[in-house]
């Protein structure tokens, strides 16, 4: 349920206990924020009623937005991964209202307050945002590994946005987008200016509409691409017999991929017989996901000890692995380069900690922190960084894996060389045990 109840007020805060008020009378049960996160709401409704009002603008404030700024507020200040003074966090909500014009009517004052949240939650970290309705439903879908968009995941550059990943087979894979690649237009638009969940609702569009992006890409000149918006599913997992070794690619982390994983491993195993020699798993470009997968499928290789833990503002979580072997002891090779990111470095890391595998490739993306998904309401959530990640070694992922044979691609060389240098490494892996 959407409730919205304006009040012209055009040189006073608005009084936000109302807010919950009226939404309790209508049957929404939420936790009533603090006399701090109400007080910010207020300041943040103050601002925009003077920039309304110096333009000359009648100022409809919205009850249901500044009840959603309130709780937000709230929840950073409680469980964010570090403790966050209020100070901070209304100065960088009352930047974000600086950075959005009040001087027309086609910019609702709903809009003002979620520029607030988005320059709120920005100035935390590159991970944490509010996902309204809209985005919400789109990250679900995205878990369940199909989704509508372009087919990238993106993260906050001085230019505009940085291409993490493109995902394999995706209208944004075969326009030929890469790993590091900059938009900085969208449209013609830049999009330099916007917070990072502004500019991801340009790109995400509608299905079937194109978009044209401009394209940043070190050692050449800016150029433009157009690609048409689709529904996006994700082949988590696609594997092959390469003679005598077993080839795994995991596009990204979705529901049940470690499953997928196993399945793969299984019929491998069925197609090779006693020849097989061992496996590539190939986590290039992986943006990542959720967070218990990369747990499940580092078990699943793994006998024992620690997988990874995370530390959070108050407390220290451990996961350990539990007897068991898909791969039977056979050598492993993990193949990463600056699109693997997240829940694949945690595999990576995990699994070259306990000396189960060598990584080949180039250096990972670097995402040592995990997010939380907190409800708001029915409809829409937080996603807030609440805690780090470490190797069982204690290291952080923060700033990038480094694999133990660097191997550059060559853009001038046919075939995969990283590819190549990862079945070579398994061949010698297989010898040594002899």
């Amino acid at each position: 349920m959407s409730l919205t109840c304006k009040t012209k007020c055009p040189n006073k805060p608005l009084i936000m206990l109302a807010a919950f008020v009226l939404l309790a009378s209508c049957g929404i049960i939420i936790q009533r924020p603090g006399p701090q996160a109400l007080a910010a709401a207020n300041q943040i409704a103050a601002d925009i009623s003077l920039h309304r009002a110096t333009a000359g603008i009648d100022t409809e404030l919205s009850e249901t937005a500044l009840t959603i700024f309130a709780r937000v507020f709230e929840r950073v200040r409680n469980d964010y991964v570090r403790p966050v003074t209020g100070l901070a966090l209304l100065s960088a909500a009352r930047e974000g209202l600086k950075k959005i014009n009040p001087d027309t009517q086609r910019i609702q004052d709903g809009a003002m307050v979620m520029a607030a949240i988005d320059e709120m939650l920005g100035s935390l970290d590159r991970y944490s945002t509010y996902l309204d309705p809209p985005a919400l439903k789109a990250m679900h879908e995205r878990i369940r590994g199909k989704f509508g968009g372009l087919g990238i995941k993106v993260r906050q550059h001085d230019e505009g946005l940085a291409v993490v990943a493109p995902i394999d087979s995706t209208p944004a894979y075969r326009a030929g987008l890469k790993a590091g690649d900059i938009i900085s237009h969208a449209d013609g638009k830049p999009l330099k200016p916007l917070s990072l969940p502004a500019a991801v609702r340009i790109l995400r569009g509608k299905i079937g509409e194109a978009i044209k992006l401009t394209i940043q890409r070190p050692g050449q000149p800016a150029f433009d691409v157009e690609i048409v918006r689709e529904i996006i599913k994700v082949a988590g997992v696609r594997s092959r017999l390469e003679t005598d070794i077993g080839y795994i690619r995991i596009n990204q982390f979705t529901q049940h991929v470690s499953g997928r994983v196993e399945d793969a491993i299984d019929i491998i195993k069925l197609k090779a017989g006693s020849n097989l020699k061992g496996f590539v798993l190939d986590l290039r470009d992986n943006p990542g996901g959720p967070f218990d997968e990369a747990v499940y499928m580092s078990d699943s290789f793994l006998q024992r000890g620690r997988i990874v833990s995370t530390k959070g503002r108050e407390r220290e979580t451990h996961h350990d692995a539990e007897p068991g072997d898909v791969a039977n002891g056979l050598p492993i090779v993990i193949i990463i380069n600056g699109g693997s990111a997240s829940a694949a470095e945690i595999v990576a890391g995990a699994l070259r900690d306990h000396k189960r595998a060598v990584l080949v490739g180039q250096k990972s993306f670097g995402k040592g922190t995990v997010q939380r998904l907190i409800p708001l309401g029915s409809r829409d959530a937080l996603r807030l960084t609440t805690a780090t990640y470490h190797t069982p070694s204690g290291s952080s992922v923060e700033g990038g894996i480094e694999p133990d044979v660097k191997v550059i691609l060559d853009e001038n060389r046919d075939g995969d060389e990283q590819l190549e240098r990862a079945i070579q490494t398994v061949r010698e892996l297989y010898r040594s045990r002899s």
